[in-house]
């Protein structure tokens, strides 16, 4: 990498990204090994979020995610990151309840490690917590579109801001957001006409994912691209590799080879001397 991809990133270098038309590539990590490898591939930045509850704990949707899961996990990625900039997400019900609570939730996963909390929606109460955080030294993402934490009243996974109307709502609620001071917007499952029309129209920077290629970055999830994820995989995400089948490919190799005695082999174990095994031999013969 160059001196200034080593530098670390932060919430500057979003707005410069921006202003450059440069694009961000931000990706989730869930474990210290897995952040350590995205960020040495230069990723942008690396999203602890509440996809964990299906992708590591094995809930159906993100709604049983807990704060103190999301500080666990932050804290292990945290770890991991050297460059990136690290963003955790407020999972449900730990904030949109009262402007205190969702403070100290928010601190608990910045004193984790993250250097800015998401969150989802544009209520008119999620925009004066957003702006409380934001005085309160705390960096925000906003999150509209699909809102994966609304599923039960959205009522299932559907594109969103599919017509005109829809549309210019989502960029007054884009708007409100920058008002209030987040620095970037995740727009979730809209039509790229939609997502283009926001970005446009917005001075900070719009993080896609299923948002169409105009959105000044991409997000997705790691286990989604690395063909780990064994649940459905949404149309919007594309695979970079299947590494479900190398891991049963290599579990199964592994009993195989436990079953037929081929493993553990001598390179793998470790010996007695010649003299101590001579003695053993020996007083065990004996």
């Amino acid at each position: 990498m160059s001196s200034e991809q080593m530098k670390p990133v932060s919430v500057k270098t979003f707005k410069q990204m921006k202003e450059n038309n440069e694009k961000i590539t931000m990706l989730t990590a869930y474990d210290y090994s897995t952040a350590k490898y995205v960020d040495e591939c230069g990723i942008d930045s690396v999203l602890i979020g509440d996809s964990l509850g299906m992708t590591v704990l094995g809930y159906d949707n993100t709604i049983n995610v807990t704060v103190d899961d999301m500080e666990i996990f932050t804290r292990a990625v945290s770890r991991g990151v050297k460059r990136a900039l690290v963003i955790a997400d407020l999972p449900f019900l730990s904030f949109n309840v009262s402007k205190e609570q969702t403070t100290i939730n928010a601190g608990r996963l910045i004193r984790a490690g993250a250097k800015a909390v998401k969150l989802e929606g544009a209520s008119s109460f999620i925009l004066d917590e957003v702006s409380h955080l934001t005085n309160s030294g705390i960096n925000v993402v906003g999150h509209i579109g699909f809102t994966p934490q609304y599923i039960n009243t959205i009522g299932g996974y559907y594109v969103q801001g599919k017509s005109y109307e829809n549309t210019l709502k989502l960029l007054q609620d884009a708007k409100r957001l920058e008002e209030n001071g987040v620095f970037a917007i995740v727009l979730e499952m809209v039509p790229t006409e939609t997502a283009k029309y926001i970005s446009e129209n917005i001075s900070i920077p719009t993080i896609g994912i299923g948002a169409g290629k105009y959105c000044d970055g991409q997000v997705l999830v790691i286990d989604d691209i690395l063909g780990k994820y064994c649940g459905n995989i949404p149309k919007f995400v594309k695979r970079y590799a299947n590494i479900k089948e190398i891991m049963t490919d290599a579990i199964s190799k592994y009993c195989e080879e436990v079953k037929s005695s081929d493993f553990p082999s001598d390179e793998h174990s470790f010996s007695l001397p010649k003299e101590e095994r001579e003695k053993l031999e020996y007083n065990f013969i004996k």
